[in-house]
Protein backbone atom coordinates (compact mmCIF):
# COMPACT_ATOMS: atom_id res chain seq x y z
CA UNK A 1 0.00 0.00 0.00
CA UNK A 2 3.10 2.39 0.88
CA UNK A 3 4.58 1.97 -2.29
CA UNK A 4 1.56 2.67 -4.74
CA UNK A 5 1.14 5.84 -2.42
CA UNK A 6 4.62 6.71 -3.02
CA UNK A 7 3.56 6.36 -7.00
CA UNK A 8 0.87 8.42 -6.60
CA UNK A 9 2.81 10.86 -4.30
CA UNK A 10 5.53 11.26 -6.83
CA UNK A 11 3.55 11.24 -10.54
CA UNK A 12 1.48 14.17 -8.67
CA UNK A 13 5.00 15.76 -7.71
CA UNK A 14 6.40 15.45 -11.43
CA UNK A 15 2.68 16.73 -12.61
CA UNK A 16 3.29 19.73 -10.56
CA UNK A 17 7.17 20.02 -11.81
CA UNK A 18 5.61 20.14 -15.65
CA UNK A 19 3.04 22.17 -15.01
CA UNK A 20 5.78 25.01 -13.82
CA UNK A 21 7.68 24.88 -16.11
CA UNK A 22 4.98 25.41 -18.68
CA UNK A 23 3.93 28.26 -17.17
CA UNK A 24 7.77 29.50 -17.31
CA UNK A 25 7.63 29.37 -21.07
CA UNK A 26 4.03 31.31 -20.96
CA UNK A 27 4.77 33.45 -18.55
CA UNK A 28 6.46 35.90 -21.10
CA UNK A 29 3.48 35.88 -23.81
CA UNK A 30 0.64 35.53 -21.22
CA UNK A 31 2.45 38.93 -19.33
CA UNK A 32 2.23 40.83 -23.29
CA UNK A 33 -1.32 39.54 -23.33
CA UNK A 34 -2.20 41.19 -19.74
CA UNK A 35 -0.22 44.50 -20.46
CA UNK A 36 -1.93 45.04 -23.86
CA UNK A 37 -5.21 44.30 -22.19
CA UNK A 38 -4.81 46.62 -19.43
CA UNK A 39 -2.26 49.41 -20.38
CA UNK A 40 0.10 48.13 -17.74
CA UNK A 41 3.61 49.89 -17.85
CA UNK A 42 3.03 51.81 -20.29
CA UNK A 43 1.51 49.23 -23.31
CA UNK A 44 -1.54 50.79 -25.42
CA UNK A 45 -4.22 48.50 -25.40
CA UNK A 46 -4.45 46.36 -28.95
CA UNK A 47 -8.15 46.14 -30.35
CA UNK A 48 -7.17 45.25 -34.10
CA UNK A 49 -10.49 46.65 -36.31
CA UNK A 50 -11.99 48.03 -33.37
CA UNK A 51 -14.11 50.72 -34.34
CA UNK A 52 -13.39 53.92 -32.06
CA UNK A 53 -16.48 55.00 -29.84
CA UNK A 54 -16.77 58.74 -31.43
CA UNK A 55 -15.68 62.23 -31.49
CA UNK A 56 -16.19 63.17 -27.47
CA UNK A 57 -15.47 67.26 -28.28
CA UNK A 58 -12.31 66.97 -25.59
CA UNK A 59 -8.78 67.10 -27.23
CA UNK A 60 -5.63 65.87 -26.46
CA UNK A 61 -2.07 66.45 -27.49
CA UNK A 62 -0.74 63.17 -28.78
CA UNK A 63 3.11 63.62 -29.33
CA UNK A 64 5.26 61.12 -31.40
CA UNK A 65 8.51 59.73 -30.50
CA UNK A 66 10.40 57.28 -32.56
CA UNK A 67 13.88 55.60 -32.12
CA UNK A 68 16.46 53.18 -33.83
CA UNK A 69 18.80 50.70 -31.98
CA UNK A 70 22.27 51.72 -32.50
CA UNK A 71 22.47 48.47 -34.22
CA UNK A 72 20.11 49.21 -36.73
CA UNK A 73 21.27 51.01 -39.66
CA UNK A 74 17.61 53.26 -40.15
CA UNK A 75 16.38 56.37 -39.69
CA UNK A 76 12.94 56.32 -38.25
CA UNK A 77 10.35 59.78 -37.57
CA UNK A 78 7.05 60.55 -37.70
CA UNK A 79 5.55 62.55 -40.08
CA UNK A 80 4.23 65.44 -37.41
CA UNK A 81 5.77 65.55 -33.89
CA UNK A 82 2.79 66.22 -32.05
CA UNK A 83 -1.16 66.43 -33.05
CA UNK A 84 -3.87 67.37 -31.26
CA UNK A 85 -6.89 64.33 -31.30
CA UNK A 86 -10.29 64.84 -30.20
CA UNK A 87 -10.35 61.99 -28.05
CA UNK A 88 -12.60 58.96 -28.80
CA UNK A 89 -12.60 59.47 -32.85
CA UNK A 90 -10.36 57.26 -35.28
CA UNK A 91 -7.01 58.67 -35.85
CA UNK A 92 -4.25 58.37 -37.90
CA UNK A 93 -0.43 59.09 -38.09
CA UNK A 94 2.47 58.30 -39.95
CA UNK A 95 5.78 57.15 -39.60
CA UNK A 96 8.55 56.47 -42.15
CA UNK A 97 11.88 54.60 -41.83
CA UNK A 98 14.93 54.49 -44.21
CA UNK A 99 17.00 51.60 -44.97
CA UNK A 100 20.65 53.45 -44.54
CA UNK A 101 22.42 49.89 -45.20
CA UNK A 102 23.25 48.23 -48.31
CA UNK A 103 21.80 45.51 -47.76
CA UNK A 104 17.48 44.10 -47.07
CA UNK A 105 17.24 44.60 -42.78
CA UNK A 106 14.24 43.51 -41.37
CA UNK A 107 13.25 45.31 -38.26
CA UNK A 108 10.21 45.11 -35.60
CA UNK A 109 9.17 48.12 -33.45
CA UNK A 110 8.42 48.32 -30.00
CA UNK A 111 5.88 50.96 -28.53
CA UNK A 112 5.23 52.28 -25.21
CA UNK A 113 2.94 55.02 -23.88
CA UNK A 114 3.66 57.75 -21.04
CA UNK A 115 2.07 58.69 -19.01
CA UNK A 116 1.61 54.79 -17.79
CA UNK A 117 -1.96 56.19 -16.69
CA UNK A 118 -2.64 57.24 -19.73
CA UNK A 119 -1.41 53.61 -21.51
CA UNK A 120 -4.77 52.10 -20.89
CA UNK A 121 -7.32 54.42 -22.97
CA UNK A 122 -4.79 54.78 -25.83
CA UNK A 123 -5.95 51.91 -28.20
CA UNK A 124 -3.83 50.74 -31.00
CA UNK A 125 -6.62 49.38 -34.04
CA UNK A 126 -3.95 48.94 -36.78
CA UNK A 127 -0.06 49.30 -36.00
CA UNK A 128 3.08 48.29 -38.65
CA UNK A 129 4.64 47.05 -35.03
CA UNK A 130 2.15 44.19 -35.22
CA UNK A 131 4.82 42.84 -38.11
CA UNK A 132 8.27 42.77 -38.76
CA UNK A 133 9.25 45.47 -41.42
CA UNK A 134 11.81 44.10 -44.42
CA UNK A 135 13.56 47.27 -45.37
CA UNK A 136 15.87 47.21 -49.25
CA UNK A 137 18.86 48.96 -49.51
CA UNK A 138 18.26 52.59 -49.58
CA UNK A 139 14.04 51.95 -49.79
CA UNK A 140 11.87 54.26 -47.12
CA UNK A 141 8.70 52.91 -46.29
CA UNK A 142 5.60 55.13 -45.19
CA UNK A 143 4.26 53.30 -41.61
CA UNK A 144 0.55 54.07 -40.55
CA UNK A 145 -1.05 53.43 -36.96
CA UNK A 146 -4.54 53.96 -36.86
CA UNK A 147 -5.73 54.32 -32.66
CA UNK A 148 -7.91 56.30 -31.27
CA UNK A 149 -8.29 57.98 -27.08
CA UNK A 150 -10.90 55.75 -24.96
CA UNK A 151 -13.16 57.84 -23.92
CA UNK A 152 -13.13 56.90 -20.41
CA UNK A 153 -10.18 58.73 -20.20
CA UNK A 154 -11.98 61.33 -19.31
CA UNK A 155 -13.71 59.74 -16.33
CA UNK A 156 -10.00 58.51 -15.05
CA UNK A 157 -9.05 61.08 -11.99
CA UNK A 158 -5.75 59.60 -12.69
CA UNK A 159 -5.85 61.45 -15.94
CA UNK A 160 -7.43 64.97 -14.60
CA UNK A 161 -4.09 66.49 -15.40
CA UNK A 162 -2.97 64.70 -18.04
CA UNK A 163 -3.15 66.95 -21.61
CA UNK A 164 -0.53 65.00 -23.35
CA UNK A 165 -0.01 61.73 -24.55
CA UNK A 166 3.42 60.26 -26.18
CA UNK A 167 3.37 57.28 -28.29
CA UNK A 168 6.96 56.55 -28.31
CA UNK A 169 8.11 53.61 -30.92
CA UNK A 170 11.90 51.59 -31.13
CA UNK A 171 12.82 49.77 -34.08
CA UNK A 172 15.07 47.20 -33.40
CA UNK A 173 16.61 44.29 -35.75
CA UNK A 174 15.50 41.05 -36.59
CA UNK A 175 17.59 37.99 -36.96
CA UNK A 176 16.78 36.58 -39.90
CA UNK A 177 17.51 33.14 -40.58
CA UNK A 178 19.55 32.07 -43.96
CA UNK A 179 17.14 31.48 -46.86
CA UNK A 180 17.95 27.41 -48.13
CA UNK A 181 18.50 27.91 -51.97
Amino acid sequence: MSASRNLRTGLIAGLVACFMVGMGFAAVPLYRIFCQQTGFGGTARIEEGAKAPGDTGKIVTVRFDANVSDKLNWTFEPEQKTERVAIGARQLAFFDATNLSDKPVTGSAAFNISPDESAQYFVKVQCFCFTKQTLQPGETQRMPVVFYVDPAFLKDKDNAGVSEITLSYTFYPVDQAPTQG
